[in-house]
């Protein structure tokens, strides 16, 4: 897990943790009680969140987040919003929140979204130290299977999606030209960027990933491209870029949706004919790197919306891929359950599921997708290990209608709802917002970000519905 610091061969590095929350008294106690065990990087809201990752020298594997951060601290929206961003940038950071936040309907949310752990405020400091060290277990446990490079034939699953996309990945493998790979977000996308690169001729070569999102357009150019020494402000020296970093190898663009526009025509030249420049020199190099793309966006609608090149996008596209969901790939989930209980085996004592649980599961839409049941066999091991689990107590760990016994069971909404008014500090009008918050962003998702058909799916028109994503802080960009 440690790493071996470069400067003095025998200290170990302090595994990275991202504490986000913006009540500085907790912040500093939350430091004094972590920074013995861990290297505390401390934030308070997203956008600082955003500015110290870009600057940052060493990464965060383990992260502690709020939900209600700045500017709507009473509701859980801007948490929510960093859980999603937080696992765009680094989809393998184990993501642990702690809010008081913490009615059942919060942390089902959250959990679905990917965080692997909720922990209600006040916490006990030895129980939040236990929650992070069990974590830091799993990040072993998953490293080397992450480092293992996949194939087509390790990739998990019977399902006829899966065979075909099996087979796409043999047939484009060998080709020099870009595939572009489409899925939601959690299916596994820089999974199958990984089977491509390692089914290639270039296995053998670097494969090298970068998160379009996680840079602003200065930065992203500088990290794609390079620059010479003296190309702006700080450059003191020279840099490569990935384009050079890879060589011959493979690069993949994830987040290809989040690309800059004033950037696009740069990346389509390399596209086009392998050549780029550094930042502040005249005289071009060239790249030999195979291109991947990733997107969990209709990149289609975009281009009719304007914010993405046509031309870039046939660039991109000519051929792709497109990586299933986990609600369409039949039992895939049961086998996939099975993979990674053996992964996280020599952490937690082996659990079963009972028949009426595992009827369940084939039939739960996973809306995190496989990263979300990733994150539930973590959960159940922890929990449950070397025992049955019954419907009831996977049906805690889901965030849906549920089936129980072979009967829809709703949760009983008047219950939540007396819970959440018990709980301190309850407003009626932020328990409203969020649930408005909630279906605008499942339209504007579904809706592929574009704002008159999300309208018509919430049966408002379109100013309407623009001023209440102003009202309600949701941030929207056409």
């Amino acid at each position: 897990m440690s790493r071996t610091e470069s400067a003095s061969p025998s200290v170990t590095t302090r595994t990275a943790l991202l504490l986000v929350d913006d009540d500085p008294l907790i912040v500093d106690s939350l430091r004094f009680v972590l920074e013995d065990a861990y290297s505390v990087q401390t934030a308070g809201t997203r956008d600082e969140v955003k500015s110290l990752l870009r600057r940052t020298a060493q990464m965060p594997e383990l992260a502690l987040v709020d939900l209600g951060l700045p500017p709507t601290p009473h509701t859980p929206a801007e948490g929510f919003a960093l859980i999603e961003e937080l696992l765009a940038f680094n989809p393998s950071m184990k993501i642990l929140v702690l809010s008081g936040q913490s009615n059942r309907s919060n942390i089902q949310h959250a959990l679905t979204l990917g965080a692997v752990d909720f922990i209600p405020k006040p916490c006990d400091a030895l129980l939040l130290k236990s929650r992070l060290n069990h974590q830091q277990m799993m990040l072993e446990a998953e490293r080397p299977a992450i480092e293992e490079a996949p194939s087509a034939d390790t990739l998990v699953g019977r399902s006829s999606a899966m065979q075909t996309l099996r087979a796409l990945i043999r047939q484009f493998a060998r080709s020099p030209f870009p595939v572009l790979i489409e899925g939601e977000s959690g299916s596994g996308k820089e999974l199958i960027a990984r089977a491509l690169h390692a089914e290639s001729d270039r296995a053998e070569k670097p494969f090298l990933a970068v998160n379009c999102a996680a840079f602003t357009s200065e930065l992203l150019e500088s990290q794609l491209f390079g620059h010479a020494k003296g190309a702006f402000t700080g450059a003191d020296s020279g840099k490569s870029g990935f384009f050079e970093q890879a060589g011959a190898g493979t690069l993949l663009l994830d987040e290809i949706g989040e690309f800059p526009l004033p950037l696009q025509a740069k990346l389509l030249r390399v596209l086009e004919n392998g050549e780029y420049y550094r930042i502040g020199e005249t005289e071009p190099r060239s790249s030999k790197a195979r291109v991947l793309a990733a997107t969990n966006r209709d990149l289609r609608e975009e281009v009719r919306v304007g914010r993405f090149r046509q031309d870039l996008f046939h660039r991109l596209s000519v051929l792709s891929v497109r990586v299933p969901p986990l609600r369409e790939r039949d039992d895939d989930s049961l086998l996939l359950l099975e993979g990674f209980r053996r992964l996280y085996a020599a952490h937690s004592a082996p659990f079963t599921l009972s028949a009426e649980a595992e009827e369940q599961l084939r039939r739960y839409s996973f809306p995190g997708n496989v990263r979300e049941l990733r994150n539930i066999v973590i959960r159940l091991g922890a929990k449950y290990g070397g025992r049955t689990v019954s419907a009831r107590e996977l049906a805690a760990e889901l965030e849906t209608d549920t089936v129980v016994d072979g009967r829809e069971e709703r949760a009983d909404l008047g219950t939540l709802a007396e819970q959440e008014m018990r709980a301190h500090g309850f407003s009626l009008e932020s328990a409203l917002a969020e649930w408005e918050r909630r279906y605008i962003n499942a339209a504007l998702r579904i809706a592929g970000g574009n704002l008159s058909k999300a309208a018509r799916m919430l049966g408002m028109n379109r100013t309407t519905l623009y001023s209440r994503l102003q009202r309600l802080s949701i941030h929207f960009s056409e």
